[in-house]
């Protein structure tokens, strides 16, 4: 689904520094680092298992073992952990909502056909540019936590350079796309006057590319550091300061006013702002330890950066252009339903950056315990973050439960409106529980480096299951709206079953040899008992 305060992490500090944030790095530094002398994350030798303790906890491996007294004390601090992870992602993702949101509200009051246009614009960029790129950025999953916990830090700067010459690469084409859009809209029979447009708004948002990518891999890059807050520390100063420039391009004094165009141009000196802030930090605030000197180095192992990159624009890219086709099929059902979706996707979207967050924590947690070569505590940080994904999603169904006649009313005062998204609510209720637990566990394995699993998973329940069975009820069984969403439902279950299927069968030691040959590191001295 498309379109990140800081969290104190009590560990060893690898320096000194002290942000002026209001966090200093020692307290953000990663908890793994305390697992390695807590006794309580020691891995028993296989000789000290019962017969009842071998039974796998939640999936296979030798050391894994269950009926210890302090089995759920662990589970209890995981997930302590990981909420403290999440929070902060949650939060930027938020933030980074209203960039999405301040062009489209403030050229809508320029004309409809501005709107459209903008509109059509933003919708293309992502399915043709931006879920692309993040899709890419998210591989990182799978090698920066996991390098950080090694024994060679320095390959977390590594891996972020490699995967900035890989996007590099990937915005030429993406470029051309934008810069010759025009075209294609009117092939595809667009309005050409709303077809003029949004290729005008994609030439300037071309500009944001750059800043865009690098902001994506600069974010994964202090988060499998543990600096959490950092990015929201960012985005916060940053989304005024675009709100207040939007404005003063749309429609400030007539020294500075651009119209149209003000709003791509303001988020693309937003976002190269917010590089300039991550980069000054990054100088300043924070020690050199995840650094890489920039070498030929950041031109080796593309191919399997490439491959990773692959699995991961599968795995986000195939959830967020089924939305764009779901609400292309609402489209044709007339202008009620085509409001009604729009009201769905933007409240499925908020809630959406919640569950974003724990898996984006999880991915983070689990990956640290990987490089450390700490499989028990992967495995038990692994079962805490789905308890969670329970637990949140259920929260978040009974609140779209709880108002489910007062929902649409938030964006609009059609009656119609109103009934047709109160009708679809129980479905959405639904969809978020499935939705919650589908993030956890795409981030658990990613931090596993199965980004295939889940990209494979997403690609056959949306495309062969979800959708056509949607489109279907929809139109053939005259279900409308709410076929739709039987569809969206069906296809997050299946993904779902097969996710929780391919955690149950890791096996962790395996996983840590494996995190070990994916970041090119020796195995971390793990404590055993």
């Amino acid at each position: 689904m498309s379109l990140a305060t800081d969290t104190p992490v009590s560990t060893r500090s690898r320096s000194g520094s002290t942000s002026t944030s209001g966090c200093s790095y020692e307290t953000a530094t990663v908890v793994v680092s305390q697992s390695r002398n807590d006794s309580m994350y020691k891995i028993p030798p296989l000789d000290d298992l019962t017969a009842d303790e071998r039974t796998p906890l939640l999936v296979g491996g030798d050391r894994v073992m269950r009926g210890r007294g302090w089995t759920y004390s662990l589970l209890l601090k995981e997930a302590w952990v990981l909420v403290r992870y999440a929070l902060p992602v949650a939060c930027t993702m938020l933030l980074e909502y209203s960039f999405l949101a301040t062009p489209v509200v403030a050229i809508g009051h320029l004309s409809t056909e501005m709107l459209a246009g903008a509109a059509l614009g933003e919708t293309t960029a992502g399915v043709t540019g931006f879920s692309i790129l993040q899709g890419f950025v998210s591989a990182l999953d799978s090698v920066l936590p996991q390098a950080w916990t090694s024994d060679n830090p320095s390959h977390v700067g590594l891996w972020a350079q490699r995967m900035s010459v890989m996007v590099a690469f990937l915005t030429i084409p993406i470029i051309n796309i934008w810069m010759n859009a025009e075209c294609m809209f009117l092939y595809l029979r667009q309005d050409p006057t709303v077809a003029q447009y949004a290729a005008l708004y994609l030439k300037y948002l071309t500009i944001t590319l750059p800043s865009y990518s690098f902001n994506r891999i600069i974010r994964r890059y202090f988060q499998a550091q543990g600096l959490m807050g950092v990015p929201s520390f960012i985005t916060a100063i940053v989304t005024p300061i675009n709100i207040a420039i939007t404005y003063a391009l749309v429609w400030g004094p007539e020294c500075v006013r651009l119209g149209f165009i003000g709003a791509p141009i303001a988020s693309s000196i937003s976002m190269t702002f917010m590089s300039c802030l991550y980069i000054a930090y990054g100088i300043f605030f924070v020690p050199r330890t995840a650094w890489h000197p920039i070498s030929s180095r950041a031109f080796t192992d593309m191919p399997k950066i490439f491959r990773l990159g692959l699995s991961g624009v599968g795995q986000t890219a195939a959830e967020w252009w089924s939305w764009e086709f779901i609400s292309l099929a609402a489209s044709q059902l007339g202008p009620t339903t085509l409001a009604s979706q729009s009201v769905l996707v933007v409240s499925a979207s908020s809630a959406y950056m919640v569950h974003a967050g724990l898996g984006l924590a999880s991915a983070v947690r689990i990956g640290n315990l990987l490089g450390a070569g700490d499989a028990y505590g992967a495995l038990i940080a692994s079962k805490a973050a789905l308890v969670l994904a329970l637990i949140q999603s259920l929260i978040l169904a009974s609140v779209f439960m709880s108002m489910h006649s007062q929902l649409a009313y938030f964006f609009n005062s059609d009656q119609g409106v109103a009934k047709l998204v109160s009708g679809v609510v129980p479905l959405l209720a639904i969809y978020q529980v499935v939705d919650g637990i589908a993030g956890t566990a795409s981030g658990i394995l990613r931090a596993c480096g199965k980004i295939s699993t889940s990209a494979s998973a997403n690609f056959v329940g949306y495309y062969i299951l979800g959708i056509p069975l949607g489109v279907f009820l929809a139109f053939m069984h005259r279900l409308g709206l709410f076929g739709l969403w039987i569809g969206l439902t069906t296809a997050l279950f299946f993904v779902v079953a097969i996710l929780y299927a391919a955690i149950v069968r890791l096996d962790w030691d395996v996983e840590v040899r494996e995190a070990k040959e994916r970041v090119e590191t020796r195995p971390s001295n793990v404590e055993y008992a």
